[in-house]
């Protein structure tokens, strides 16, 4: 695929965080919730205003990223940039959703699990710095410890939350109601959404845009029944937005796995308190891509193996964004047509309600 508008080949890092704010208004603007543009805005200035103080403080501890060899040669050049961004941006929208809404219960609850998978993935980032890898803590343990995040955010929803929460709303007005195996897929989606926003987080303003969209998107569903799961959204978009300033190619930056599990735990959490399920798979559907081609890519490899051992490889490498880097796409064209394309998802959301 390829673009014949020379600016649209490679537009700039900050004509996409024009682009970015210009997309998450019409989004306010087209569904008519223009309520949430003040804390939205406030959790933007607050998170960039802190992000200046918060990096150089990253820089001096020297938690700079480790840049994978096999990967993409044009991002060897980033090594050293600071990760972990997520401690910054993450609390402050938190914290402000949390006083805004008065610690509306719901509002606490979705905190709470996304400051929970926040401090797995600060964990992983941190055991990364210490051993100069890109091995954090085991596989093993990050899915143990997220799957107890999801298992006690269910429990505490299955307690507070009246049945209908088990009923899933699907397009033409139909309703699935799953009863108690609603509980096993909401467990589910949890840990899957927090693991492929994980691994849409490669390429600079990509997972923090996407999801910024995503969460603005899904907070307008759910605010006719969950108006203060609106608040949050916004608090945490407008975060999101906040660290693009510092995100955006090139990256001063990264959120690391600190940022990218919480923000997908969040996008879960109000998907399932906000009984729209349906809509944050439709707001998803880049992190649903990016995670299929991972699995596409490592199903052909081991299934074409030869007596050697070698395996064939479907993309030239998962997750998608990269291989589309080196199919010649410029990573800020990728981010350009990812946010355009999540504003289009999230719109069919919003209107198929």
């Amino acid at each position: 695929m390829s673009f014949s508008v020379p600016s649209l080949k490679q537009p700039t890092g900050t004509s996409l965080l024009v682009l970015l704010t210009l997309l998450l208004l019409l989004l306010a603007v087209f569904s008519s919730s223009l309520s949430l543009l003040l804390p939205f805005g406030v959790c933007a200035v607050l998170s960039g205003v802190v992000g200046f103080g918060v990096i150089p403080w990253l820089q001096k501890l020297k938690a700079g990223q480790i840049i994978r060899e096999d990967g993409p040669q044009s991002h060897l050049k980033k090594a050293g940039t600071p990760t972990m961004g997520g401690i910054f941006f993450v609390p402050v929208a938190v914290l402000v959703a949390l006083l805004w809404s008065k610690f509306d219960p719901q509002v606490v609850a979705v905190s709470l699990l996304t400051l929970a998978y926040l401090a797995i993935g600060g964990v992983d980032d941190w055991q990364i710095l210490r051993q100069q890898s890109n091995k954090g803590i085991s596989p093993r343990m990050k899915l143990i410890l997220q799957i107890l995040g999801a298992v006690l955010f269910c429990i505490w929803a299955f307690v507070t939350q009246n049945d209908s929460i088990t009923q899933i709303k699907l397009p033409g007005s139909l309703i699935l109601s799953l009863g108690l195996l609603f509980w096993i897929l909401a467990g589910f989606v949890l840990v899957a959404e927090s693991n492929a926003t994980n691994l849409t987080d490669g390429v600079d303003g990509l997972a923090g845009g996407t999801t910024a969209i995503a969460l603005l998107g899904l907070g307008i569903m759910v605010a006719p029944t969950s108006p203060s799961l609106l608040l949050f959204c916004a608090c945490l978009s407008g975060g999101c937005l906040g660290f693009i300033i510092h995100n955006r190619n090139p990256a001063k930056v990264f959120m690391g796995d600190t940022g990218s599990l919480a923000l997908g735990g969040a996008l879960a959490a109000v998907g399932i308190l906000g009984q729209n399920l349906w809509g944050l798979f439709l707001v998803s559907g880049i992190f649903f891509v990016e995670s299929l081609s991972v699995i596409a890519q490592v199903s052909y490899y081991k299934a074409t193996k030869d007596e050697n051992g070698k395996g064939k490889r479907l993309l030239k490498m998962a997750p998608l964004h990269h291989h589309l880097e080196l199919s010649g796409w410029a990573e800020t064209q990728i981010v350009g047509v990812f946010y355009l394309i999540n504003t289009v998802l999230g719109i069919l959301g919003i209107v198929s309600q």
